[in-house]
């Protein structure tokens, strides 16, 4: 049944929007945007920026024109980590170093599950998941901590910031075709009857070719460097050829095997671990799962680590009512729905199973403010450089938290014994196109 919209329907809409008396919201919309028209200010007010609980931290890293917030965010942890350790307020890890070897580990499992769905058509929709967009540099904590496990870190002086690194569209969309084209070229072997040997082979000398432009455009990881920093106390440090993998063992503390991902996706049976294969970027790395619980459970294990003085990456979606020059996260920031007089309510379970939410970024929590053991704001290191927020920190209202906070990662100690018998559960293995990602 269809419905064609008619002159009398029209004219009632005409008739209803004039009665709605808009004119003024109606200017301030045209002149200056949806968004700048329905700011509130009282959120900024509220907002105030003082933390009862706070870990000492430095400046801010700039992830650019990059999606890469979720290594910053892992790799943010490491050197706040670090710079308590070793009195080295600004120490900064290398991003291009992990960004380097997720392109090298994302295109190899990316060739497992070509060959493997090799007998579907392209139009499958798992298919079209993996085609999408396999050269471009998103990503999870699990898929971060399976790069520093396997290939360690590096000080970001040892492998320095790009032009592609910083701004990595160009250099994506040269993968994205070299990978559909390789897909192409790996299906075609498989369906035309090629033996094991003959694909193993020309997959191997695709997955060169990757590395290949990978270097071109980043610079080649190095095996082995040079450490050297002068600490707060201006003593100068140096320690000779220390590989990377030697680095992450010797100078942190982090057990990257003893962390969780708590979620809350309430459109989803809560007290489950969730599993996202279709994700994972390194064959043998730790696999994503999610463990599904109650946002009180977030909460509780995000504090008890910040009051431990270790700061918490977190999955959010920061494109939803925040103001990105000011630094605030709150679900009154603009109020758009007053401003166009339609009821724009969307619980978060159904904000999930209708395409609203979605985790877009990564940032890292250092604080939080207690009153009577409730959090009343957050506050959140960004990887947007110093000339956002306040100097590149933002503060976040509990209500930001609980509808636009997706994941924590915790240590295990953080959990109850029931939240550890979910994490230990089996998964449910969610299909490549879940919203939860």
């Amino acid at each position: 049944m269809t419905h064609e919209i008619d002159q009398q329907q029209l004219q009632a809409f005409r008739d209803n929007f004039s009665a709605a008396n808009l004119t003024v919201a109606q200017h301030a919309a045209m002149r200056s945007g949806v968004l700048e028209a329905s700011y509130n200010p009282e959120v900024a007010v509220r907002l105030n920026r003082t933390f009862s609980v706070e870990v000492e931290t430095g400046g801010v890293t700039n992830q650019k024109q990059s999606g890469r917030c979720w290594l910053f965010s892992l790799l943010n942890t490491l050197r706040h980590s670090f710079a308590q350790k070793y009195k080295v307020k600004d120490f900064e890890l290398s991003q291009s170093y992990l960004y380097f070897w997720d392109k090298v580990e994302s295109a190899n499992i990316f060739y497992d599950n070509i060959l493997r769905t090799a007998d579907r058509p392209v139009d499958d929709r798992e298919v079209a998941f993996y085609l999408a967009g396999p050269g471009q540099d998103g990503g999870q904590w699990a898929m971060a901590a399976s790069l520093v496990k396997k290939y360690g870190v590096v000080p970001q002086a040892a492998m320095p910031e790009t032009f592609n690194t910083n701004a990595t569209a160009g250099f994506g969309a040269a993968l994205d075709l070299k990978l559909r084209r390789d897909a192409a070229i790996l299906r075609e072997l498989k369906n035309g009857g090629a033996t094991a040997g003959e694909i193993n082979a020309r997959r191997q000398t695709l997955l060169s070719e990757v590395y290949r432009m990978t270097a071109v455009a980043v610079g080649e990881p190095p095996v082995s460097f040079d450490l050297e920093y002068r600490d707060d106390d201006k003593k100068y440090h140096r320690v000779a050829d220390l590989t990377p993998q030697a680095f992450f063992t010797d100078y942190f503390t982090m057990d990257l095997d003893n962390y969780v991902v708590l979620t809350n996706a309430p459109d989803k049976p809560l007290d489950q671990a969730y599993r996202l294969p279709a994700e994972e970027n390194v064959v043998g790395g730790l696999p994503i799962i999610f463990t599904n619980v109650a946002m009180a459970s977030l909460r509780r294990a995000a504090i008890a680590q910040l009051r431990d003085g270790e700061t918490v990456w977190f999955g959010n979606d920061v494109g939803k009512q925040s103001e990105r020059k000011e630094g605030l996260l709150d679900p009154q920031l603009h109020q758009v729905d007053q401003l166009f007089g339609v009821d724009l309510s969307l619980n978060k379970a159904d904000r999930f199973r209708y395409g609203e939410a979605e985790v877009t970024h990564a940032m890292t929590l250092t604080g939080v403010d207690l009153v009577a053991d409730q959090a009343t704001q957050w506050k959140v290191e960004n990887s947007w450089g110093d000339e956002v927020g306040a100097k590149g920190y933002f503060v976040m209202s509990p209500a930001w938290f609980d509808e636009f906070t997706y994941e924590v990662v915790v240590q295990r100690k953080y959990l109850t014994a029931a939240e550890l018998a979910v994490a230990d559960g089996e998964p449910v293995v969610l299909p490549a196109w879940d919203g939860l990602a």
